[in-house]
């Protein structure tokens, strides 16, 4: 086992844990998604969704195709580095295999078919920061979570992040 990514095999693990990130994220979600990757004696798919890109063929032999949405965005190889270590930093010191995984599209459906493709024990995703933005959002989109709940039979683990709120607040204030 080991606390730093492998290098990349082009292999998936058969039945990791899967956890959704995305950059600048609270480490939390990471070691949380870790702690259940190493009770299941699992390895850990980390997988960030890139949103600005979606799936435009995939080859017979499982090769995927994507184009940007918007032509003039250029895929950033810093976007991986920087995901990597920030990873690296915050699995430092537990002993659990881990990758880093890209995927593209909308991120409940990706971490879905992902889910699906590695038979996954289990999906970690985490919460945002609760915001008058984030509250319209989510009354357009619904949260990725519930939205992964409703369309797959795996277990979700939904990491909590930032302060909860009082059973007593207005979770969506009118604006």
């Amino acid at each position: 086992m080991t606390d730093a990514a492998p290098p990349p095999t082009g292999r998936r693990p058969h039945r990791p844990v899967i956890v959704g990130v995305i950059p600048g994220q609270h480490p939390r979600v990471v070691r949380e998604a870790a702690g259940y990757a190493r009770l299941h004696g699992a390895a850990l798919l980390v997988t960030h969704v890139d949103v600005t890109r979606f799936v435009s063929y995939e080859d017979p032999d499982g090769y995927v195709h994507t184009a940007p949405i918007n032509l003039d965005v250029v895929p950033s190889e810093a976007l991986s580095a920087q995901l990597r270590d920030e990873v690296a930093r915050a699995l430092s010191g537990v002993e659990v295999s881990w990758s880093l995984e890209q995927v593209v599209g909308d991120p409940a459906i990706a971490l879905k078919d992902l889910a699906e493709k590695t038979d996954a024990r289990l999906i970690v995703v985490g919460t945002r920061k609760r915001g008058i933005g984030e509250s319209i959002r989510e009354f357009f989109t619904g949260s990725v979570a519930a939205r992964l709940a409703h369309r797959q039979p795996r277990p979700i683990l939904v990491v909590p992040l930032g302060e909860p709120a009082r059973d007593d607040e207005d979770l969506w204030p009118e604006a």
